[in-house]
């Protein structure tokens, strides 16, 4: 049995290990580590890109649990204070991925856990992709994300980020300004006209869940401190929403695009840098059903179904394999990737409770219905 103490120490030992993307091998290791020596798994392993996968218990079911071990960067001092554990990862997802692992270490029922920590998921979701090309076979899956631990995540949009570059064709002097566009003001007025374009396309309610969103996240641009810049670079994210191909989107843009490279007599291209479909869970799968009853086992609430509006590595497996699969886990979404991103430490015990409940009447259910298929 897993104390208090153990889990909340293994929390702290996690976040103490400064993990960007493709940066996850020290806390893989850590992992791996345990699995063996204190959690009871009877194969582990870390694959190619620094995914660690851990297993335990043969037959069916085979429950997948996957959390990520990457944050975004910037370090936050790892403390505690009012009951709450402060630092990178506490939220999204450190304290997810570590509650299921400890969960997993519980497992009793008939069936297979396959416990795997992924790298890359805040950067090119490497790690969830090299699961899906390796051809996983799992029956269900459950991913350790931020909810709140009375809320189940059934949705993720789906996401669009291209790195357009505008090149106004020539630069001057910077004591003549007059004398050339500028491309650091010009791509302001491109980024307006085509994020004007896109959501009057697309966005016909106020609801954000199903709207499109873009948001300019990167600029760079100019080749010297007196010289009007030639070229300027930007990154835009695009939020696509259920029912929206991401495709369909980027037709909308690509179109956009050259009408105001035209109007704008500016050069625009564009390179694709992720794109990701949106995925929403069925809310009636045994998945679903199995995390609710768990909630109201522990915390004696109904669960409330989330439709977010970020991305995860749950649209990535979902698209690929046909499978029930939910999103869980200890956390408020509002702190994550924050200056003050925090995880309260009892909610991180008690989803450690749930998870392990989860897997309970995951198994049971399975075997239920595959009891009545065969009468």
């Amino acid at each position: 049995m897993i104390s208090s103490a153990y889990a909340i120490e293994l929390l702290k030992k996690a976040l103490e290990i400064y993990t960007p993307s493709r940066s996850e091998a020290q806390l893989a290791n850590l992992i791996k580590e345990k699995c063996l020596d204190d959690l009871g798994f009877e194969k582990v392993s870390i694959d190619s890109v620094g995914n660690v996968i851990a297993t335990k218990g043969s037959g069916s079911p085979r429950i997948l649990l996957c959390g990520h071990m990457d944050t975004v960067p910037g370090q936050i001092p790892v403390r505690v204070e009012s009951g709450y554990l402060f630092g990178r990862g506490a939220s999204d997802a450190k304290a997810p991925l570590l509650a299921m692992l400890l969960a997993c270490s519980e497992f009793k029922q008939s069936g297979t856990i396959i416990f795997a920590g992924v790298v890359d998921e805040e950067g090119n979701a490497t790690g969830i992709k090299e699961l899906v090309k390796n051809k996983l076979s799992v029956d269900y899956a459950i991913f350790g994300e931020p909810s709140g631990i009375d809320k189940i995540t059934i949705s993720y949009k789906g996401r669009l980020a291209l790195r357009l570059t505008c090149d106004v064709l020539d630069s001057a002097h910077a004591s003549a300004p007059w004398l050339s566009r500028n491309s650091i003001e010009e791509v302001y007025e491109v980024w307006k006209l085509l994020s004007n374009e896109i959501s009057s396309k697309y966005n016909k309610t106020d609801k954000k869940s199903e709207s499109v969103s873009l948001s300019l996240t990167e600029i760079s641009g100019g080749s010297s401190h007196n010289v009007t810049p030639q070229k300027c670079k930007i990154t835009i994210d695009i939020r696509v929403p259920n029912g929206v191909k991401c495709q369909d989107v980027l037709d909308a843009l690509d179109n956009s695009i050259k009408n105001i490279s035209e109007l704008r007599k500016a050069k625009i291209t564009y390179r694709i840098e992720d794109m990701t479909e949106p995925f929403e869970a069925d809310h009636s799968s045994p998945i679903v059903r199995a995390l609710s009853l768990s909630i109201l086992d522990i915390g004696k609430v109904r669960p409330v179904l989330l439709r977010k509006t970020g991305t995860g590595d749950m649209n990535v497996l979902g698209n690929s394999l046909k499978i029930p699969m939910v999103t869980y886990g200890p956390g408020e979404p509002h702190v994550s990737h924050s200056k003050d991103e925090r995880v309260e430490i009892q909610s991180y015990l008690t989803s450690i409770e749930i998870y392990n409940r989860a897997l309970f009447h995951t198994s049971r259910l399975h075997h239920n219905k595959r009891d009545l298929s065969t009468k």
